[in-house]
């Protein structure tokens, strides 16, 4: 019961994005759009609520838990960012807005990805702390060493994503041959000076 409920909680999430989106940009009804975004946190809490009705009424302490709780931090460090992130390109797509900038190349890159380093902090932090709740909360008499291993298996992704955020510091990224910046304002400079080019040549 308990996994068909983080499965629906997920398919919702992305029901109500792609829903709240579609309102906003395709049917013109950016309140209406909106506020199918703003019921997103509404699946976290359902989730949360099953959760500890699950442990209250006996249920034994397992993965399925363990799944929970990380689902309900990575909504949480990850929730937001991904609908602005889909938002500001539906905009661009729809809308005429501008189009959104990429995650860059040397220093941009890195400093982005030590943000996205921070989201994940943020849903282990949220993770773990769920789960030393419902440690606490069923006691020493239910064997707790499943929730314990998800609280590591946390770590250890919070530990690998500090890695990869350090790699673009250490080795940073370089930007392809020709997509520098200045290259469109180069392209048209060569471009105009061709065409002047040849207009005294006639």
């Amino acid at each position: 019961m308990l996994v068909a409920l983080i499965i629906a909680c997920e398919a919702g999430f992305w029901v109500l994005l792609a829903g709240g989106l579609a309102l906003r940009y395709l049917a013109r009804m950016p309140r209406l759009g909106a506020a199918v975004l703003l019921c997103e946190p509404l699946l976290e809490l359902v989730l949360l609520a099953a959760t500890t009705l699950d442990l209250k009424n006996g249920g034994e302490p397992s993965w399925k838990h363990g799944l929970a709780a990380l689902y309900i931090g990575y909504t949480a460090g990850y929730g937001h960012y991904t609908v602005a992130w889909l938002d500001a390109h539906a905009a661009h797509r729809f809308a005429g807005g501008p189009k959104p900038p990429g995650a860059g190349h040397g220093r941009a890159r890195a400093v982005h990805e030590w943000k996205l380093w921070l989201r994940t902090l943020v849903a282990v932090a949220v993770a773990a702390l769920l789960l030393q709740g419902a440690i606490l909360y069923v006691g020493g008499a239910a064997d707790t060493a499943s929730l314990r291993a998800w609280q590591a298996g946390a770590l250890r992704v919070l530990g690998i994503h500090a890695l990869i955020a350090a790699s673009y510091t250490l080795w940073p990224r370089t930007a392809p041959p020709g997509t520098g910046p200045g290259t469109d304002a180069a392209a048209k400079a060569r471009s105009g000076s061709g065409t002047g080019t040849g207009a005294g040549a006639s």
